[in-house]
């Protein structure tokens, strides 16, 4: 498709496979197409889903997103349009690099090459906005105009910036089969508990000197809603995916009730380097960046697409702060302006 060219409505999926279907934002993906009238939704994750968490009407199957076996998958079932959402975005104890690498980025090929055998028509990736980069020279607010440049030494970053590369180059080889790529800021739920979510549980929270590090959240029910939007006709093409405003870590405290540990870059830089050789850290110096310059997602461009997040960063954060509470983990809360 030209750059120039402004993309077409497409009909509505009606035959929808999902991979990663039973992780975090899976269940919730699989859940609203289960509701979804004159739809066939196929379940796929590498891992068996337990009859409990099954639902009604859907066709679950167990398959690894590496398997070459995914194209008879999808000829099968007929599927007109692939959900792709695995991938490692917390690795565990046990996982490596070169794992990560297989699952994200080969794994993706393996989808998009499946998707060609059997003539699936469109592909709905979840990507991220940590596929920009954590750099000094970041915009204050960056578009999807701006560059791609997921840094190496972040495995997350690094593979959602070689998968969207991979998807530009599919655009212009085999532009049959139509793309719609979500850069997912930061997710908040009322069940969400992870290293970001970590970080607003210290007694103070930790701030750079010199660095506001801004936050722009979106709710779990939101990255559905866009899901489902593209999934429903619209557009294809390349969205930020984040509610209106961010905020700051200091405005993050201030609503948690906290205090911040103000430190230096070049403090934090040398604790991080001895916990890393002493083994008391798994997070070396290089997290830093993470820390300080993170891409701030300006979603003008998925409001004019037709969908607009029903809450702000704002409010995903008071929402989650809210149900952290009601799940026994109260926090003081203040009120945002």
């Amino acid at each position: 498709m030209n750059q120039h060219q402004q993309p077409l409505p497409l009909s509505p999926a009606e035959r929808i496979l999902i991979t990663g279907a039973d992780g975090f934002l899976g269940r919730t993906v699989v859940a609203a197409l289960a509701r979804r009238p004159n739809t066939t939704t196929v379940a796929v994750d590498v891992r068996a889903v337990p009859p409990e968490r099954q639902q009604p009407g859907v066709i679950y199957f167990q398959q690894d997103v590496r398997d070459p076996a995914l194209a008879q998958t999808l000829h099968e079932y007929a599927i007109d349009t692939v959900v792709h959402l695995a991938s490692i975005v917390t690795p565990g104890k046990d996982s490596n690099r070169a794992l990560e690498y297989d699952v994200d980025v080969n794994g993706t090929r393996n989808v998009l090459e499946g998707c060609k055998a059997a003539g699936v028509r469109h592909v709905v990736v979840s990507s991220s906005g940590a596929a920009y980069g954590y750099y000094a020279d970041n915009p204050a607010w960056i578009t999807e105009k701006d560059a791609l440049r997921g840094n190496p030494v972040f495995a997350y970053s690094d593979h959602k910036r070689l998968v969207e590369e991979m998807l530009a180059q599919w655009r212009q080889d085999h532009p049959q089969l139509q793309q719609t790529i979500l850069r997912i800021g930061t997710i908040l739920g009322e069940r969400v508990d992870n290293q970001i979510t970590a970080l607003f549980e210290k007694p103070r929270l930790l701030a750079i000197r010199g660095s506001d590090s801004p936050f722009v959240f979106i709710w779990d029910e939101d990255v559905t809603g866009a899901i489902v939007h593209a999934l429903s006709g619209a557009a294809p093409g390349a969205y930020n995916l984040a509610g209106n405003g961010a905020l700051t870590i200091h405005e993050i405290a201030a609503c948690l009730g906290k205090s911040t540990l103000n430190l230096p870059a070049g403090l934090l830089r040398s604790a991080l380097w001895l916990g890393t050789q002493l083994g008391l850290s798994r997070y070396g110096p290089e997290q830093l960046d993470f820390l300080r310059y993170r891409p701030v997602l300006l979603n003008t461009a998925l409001k004019q697409w037709g969908y607009v997040p029903r809450k702000t960063s704002a409010q995903a954060f008071e929402a989650f702060v809210q149900a952290r509470t009601q799940h026994g983990k109260p926090v003081r809360l203040a009120t945002l302006a």
